[in-house]
């Protein structure tokens, strides 16, 4: 049997949501072996005149923990 753990996550990027996954991702991987999935909760962007300057999401990271 193996045991999973969730950490939340934010991430962030100017360039898109996707680059903004993708970071999140790398970031954790630095100390968090065995990530095994990331469920998007939110996405947000932030808005300056009419162009989204940066993209935002908030996310769960899931990784097994070695027995």
């Amino acid at each position: 049997m193996s045991i999973v753990k969730i950490i939340e996550v934010i991430g962030s990027s100017d360039k898109s949501f996707d680059d903004a996954t993708r970071k999140a991702v790398k970031e954790a991987s630095k100390t968090v072996k065995n990530i095994k999935s990331i469920n998007i909760n939110n996405f947000n962007a932030k808005v300056k005149g009419d162009e989204i300057v940066s993209y935002g999401i908030n996310a769960k990271i899931s990784f097994e923990v070695s027995n």
